[in-house]
């Protein structure tokens, strides 16, 4: 018997060798040897997409929750179709594989005109990834995927690309190149003296303020302990529910809230945990902080990249907070005083938030009711997911609010069936605005086909929100090319075979919406937002000048 297998066959063994459960993609005759293999052995789900982009933000959601994402896409133009997808999945940090074809060897860089042929594909792939690689000989194949995965779970996580000529694909190899999965490398451990300066820190501060980003998200039970020894936390919206909502020193994500400024100007020591400290949560980084500034991020080059820290140690935050946890013994630091001034702060910046959501704080609270409490919100931006979906939605767990951290529209619905397949056993609700799901509406298909377990809720105000509130706001209240025609959405759907609703005003929410979420499989719910009321938002609060 010979031991000849395709170098299609060779990566889809690869990829179970990596447990991976599901490819996202689109097949062409630049990749179909890759994608015969995975049909032939039966052990991965492939799920269409409708587009390369949608692809690739399946494969983004789906990393963020297993570990690794895999996107399957052709050649040339098809490549191209998944960069704004690649370009979130680095903004996410997402652990994530992108295969792709790329025309015969023979033919390279030839500008021969070779189907499905681009200029420089390696480059536009290594622009918008961690790293980016081709395949050159049928041997190779295996060890580059295998380079890439490890190089893709490495801490800074990223996507990484790899594109595999089409003959190449098809060559035989001998089925000795299949070699046992790499792990990436092991987080360092804690740096005792790094610790000890930590716990120093802390220990002279009367009023400590963490602020936790993505990095953090592995940090919920040290997280808790600080908190539960008497220090304040807030965080990104991306850090949402590492400690839940629920805990009495959780300031949520309320950055710009004056009640919450005015807890962060009483703290005297900032400790910012695996955080970018991003544009739209400091106001372009003119938010005061309370100094010391202590920053701690696995990557080196975070060292005073947005605001200028006292300290920064390089190193896990998990590691660091936990034996910085560790170090304090539970309601150490508790002041009651305090507490009721945090408290108060938070119902303040509550209040405010539901007062400007309006009839749509009862679309949020009716979704609180019928979710359950595993359950997982994924919002696109559209004005919904800016006001209400970001920081009223309650947040109980790291990774229950999905959303684009490139600050993208188009990405809610593909990011929901990445999301839903990744997590069968919990329901999603994607938030999307009309304007935004015109992008990937084809992805309705897929989400039918698939069976997700979604219910779609689709915020339809005919055309950009978030565009009128801020020529509103910033352009004299001159509206430009904002109005778009919409389809009748509900209709499509039930065209699609997903049952559907529609929504004209807010005393229906809690009933649609139980019924939507508990209806099993996928459904949608169009709200006629100009029909229910308004709701307004002008983008993250702008700098400050001094």
């Amino acid at each position: 018997m010979s031991d000849k297998i395709t170098v299609g066959e060779a990566i889809a063994r690869t990829l179970e060798h990596y447990a991976v459960s599901a490819i996202y993609g689109i097949i062409s005759i630049h990749n179909l040897p890759i994608a015969d293999a995975v049909g032939q052995r039966g052990a991965i789900r492939f799920v269409p997409a409708r587009g390369e982009a949608g692809a690739v933000t399946m494969a983004d959601a789906h990393g963020r929750f297993s570990g690794l994402g895999v996107a399957l896409t052709s050649t040339g133009a098809g490549a191209g179709n998944a960069v704004g997808a690649m370009i979130e999945a680095l903004n996410a940090n997402t652990p994530l594989l992108h295969i792709t074809g790329q025309v015969e060897k023979a033919y390279l860089d030839a500008d021969a005109g070779f189907i499905h042929e681009t200029k420089d594909q390696l480059g536009f792939l290594r622009a918008c990834s961690k790293g980016a690689y081709r395949v050159n000989s049928p041997e190779q194949a295996v060890a580059v995927i295998q380079r890439a995965i490890q190089q893709a779970q490495t801490v800074p996580c990223g996507p990484v690309a790899v594109e595999i000529p089409i003959d190449i694909q098809s060559s035989l190899v001998s089925s000795a190149v299949l070699t046992p999965a790499r792990l990436p490398p092991a987080l360092p451990a804690a740096d005792d003296a790094a610790v000890e300066r930590l716990y120093q820190r802390l220990r002279a501060a009367k009023r400590p303020l963490l602020w936790l980003g993505g990095g953090a998200l592995s940090c919920a039970p040290a997280v808790k302990q600080l908190a539960d020894a008497g220090v304040v936390v807030i965080s990104s919206t991306h850090g949402r529910g590492i400690l839940p909502d629920s805990h009495p020193r959780s300031l949520r994500a309320f950055h710009n809230s004056p009640s919450i400024e005015q807890i962060l100007n009483r703290c005297d020591l900032t400790l910012v945990a695996g955080s970018r400290l991003r544009s739209n949560e400091t106001r372009t980084w003119t938010l005061p902080l309370p100094r010391p500034l202590v920053q701690i991020d696995i990557d080196p080059a975070a060292a005073n990249r947005n605001y200028l820290a006292d300290e920064q140690i390089n190193g896990d935050c998990a590691a660091l907070l936990s034996a910085l946890a560790a170090r304090y013994a539970p309601h150490a630091r508790v002041d009651s005083a305090w507490d009721a001034d945090i408290a108060a702060a938070v119902q303040q910046a509550e209040t405010a938030l539901r007062q400007q959501s309006g009839e749509y704080v009862r679309l949020n609270d009716a979704i609180a009711a019928a979710l359950p409490d595993d359950g997982l919100l994924v919002r696109d931006i559209t004005v919904s997911g800016s006001v209400w979906g970001s920081r009223l939605f309650r947040a109980m767990a790291p990774l229950c609010n999905i959303h684009s951290l490139a600050g993208a529209i188009g990405l809610g619905l593909p990011m929901a069936i990445g999301t839903a397949v990744a997590n069968p056993q919990r329901k999603v609700v994607g938030l999307v605005g009309d304007g935004g799901l015109a992008l990937g509406l084809g992805e309705l298909a897929t989400m039918a086909q698939e069976q997700a377990n979604i219910t779609l809720l689709i915020m339809n105000d005919g055309g950009y929100g978030v565009m009128r509130g801020i020529q509103d706001k910033y352009f004299a209240g001159r509206q430009y090319y904002n109005e778009l025609h919409t389809p009748a959405f509900a209709q499509v759907a039930e065209a699609m075979g997903i049952k559907a609703w529609k929504v004209d005003d807010a005393a229906q929410f809690n009933g649609v919406l139980a019924e939507a979420i508990n209806y099993p499989g996928p459904s949608v719910v169009e709200v006629e937002m100009k029909r229910v009321g308004p709701l307004t938002f002008a983008g993250p609060p702008q700098k400050t000048l001094y």
